[in-house]
């Protein structure tokens, strides 16, 4: 056989053992095979393993199911207040009918970025500049759904758009971080107001609790000085009721008055005495009169054994025996020294002791009129 011969059917040989190990197919997971026969659509080839007629069909697309991202390229877009800004932004989309997707567009990558861009630009002329930072949800929305619109006769579904950035001119951006600057030292401002608000009402509520509490501490304090006081008034009136009780029921005794009168004339004799110690001594102008000192005071007279006597008793009316006088320094130095004193005459025996019965009375001192040429010596003791 000729050579040449031999080669040519070595070729074909070799083209048809290929055409018949290409006629079997392997479908991985995720994707799908479009099958044409004699240039028409024949079949769609799922994952798994299929035999197809050799020469007569014919893979022509191979379509992957997964989803994938499309990145959407910036593009200059004018807001509503005239301001213009750079966008971009990503997609995601996946691929839901192989054989729309094949043959309903050419190329869905590419008519899914330019129809993205259209609808970015038509959403942004709607908004003011700074609704466009705050509205990225509203723009992602109305994108996401122009697309799937449109993406039903494409076999193609978006499942998201997120804007990446939105970048405006550099004066506007300037101009917006001032006001942003200004609007951080306002808060600064009305934040630091109401914290010096706050703690001048809470030192203030503080303050007023601690008068409140001091002025409830110092009125608890004088009703607990009153309440003791009153007791201790109380108890002193008490006391005093009952020994005033004990002296009338003692008065009232037998002897009982001559014992009180004895008794206040010793202490007034007793005060008298005390002159010769140096001490201070009020004195009656007249020191002669002394029965009529103890007549004021509710005695008559001394009796001739040195008794006290009342006023009305058969002793008062008796004879008063005579009284030693008691010379009085004068304050002047011309006159002579005055004569000693007498030598006073023995007491008399003292009557028996009467029972005690409560305290004894309070000592009394009549106070007389300063006697003429007395010095001026006679102040209170």
């Amino acid at each position: 056989m000729n050579p040449i011969t031999l080669g040519i059917w070595s070729v074909v040989g070799l083209y048809v053992a290929f055409k018949f190990f290409r006629s079997v197919r392997v479908v991985p997971n995720r994707t799908e095979l479009i099958v044409e026969r004699l240039g028409k659509y024949h079949q769609t080839l799922g994952p798994g393993v299929h035999v197809m007629i050799p020469f007569l069909d014919k893979v022509q697309f191979s379509v992957d199911l997964k989803e994938f991202a499309v990145e959407v390229p910036p593009q200059e877009c004018f807001t509503k207040d005239n301001v213009r800004v750079e966008v971009d932004g990503v997609l995601y989309v996946k691929v839901i009918n192989a054989k729309l997707c094949s043959y309903g567009i050419v190329n869905h990558r590419d008519a899914i970025v330019q129809l993205a861009q259209t609808m970015v630009r038509s959403v942004i002329g709607t908004l003011d500049l700074d609704h466009t930072f705050e509205e990225r949800e509203l723009i992602n929305g109305n994108v996401v759904a122009a697309l799937n619109d449109v993406g039903r006769t494409w076999g193609v579904t978006v499942s998201r758009y997120e804007v990446k950035n939105i970048v405006p001119p550099p004066t506007v951006r300037d101009a917006m971080e001032r006001q942003m600057a200004a609007e951080r030292d306002r808060r600064a401002l009305l934040a630091r107001a109401e914290g010096e608000k706050q703690s001048r009402i809470n030192d203030s509520e503080g303050k007023k609790q601690e008068l409140i509490n001091r002025s409830q501490g110092e009125m608890q304090k004088r009703i607990n000085e009153a309440e003791g006081k009153a007791a201790e008034i109380l108890a002193l009136t008490q006391a005093t009721a009952d020994s005033l009780r004990a002296i009338a029921e003692a008065i009232e005794r037998p002897g009982g008055r001559d014992a009180m009168n004895l008794r206040l004339s010793q202490q007034m004799l007793t005060k008298i005495g005390g002159i010769s110690n140096g001490q201070r001594v009020i004195l009656p102008s007249n020191l002669m009169s002394v029965d009529d000192v103890l007549r004021g005071v509710g005695l008559d007279a001394l009796g001739t054994h040195g008794q006290v006597v009342p006023d009305g008793s058969p002793a008062a009316r008796r004879a008063v025996p005579a009284r030693e006088t008691v010379p009085v320094r004068s304050s002047s130095s011309s006159l002579p020294p005055p004569a000693p004193l007498p030598a006073p005459p023995p007491p008399a025996p003292a009557p028996a002791p009467l029972p005690r019965v409560g305290t004894p009375g309070p000592s009394v001192v009549p106070t007389m009129p300063q006697a003429s040429g007395w010095p001026p010596s006679s102040d209170e003791g």
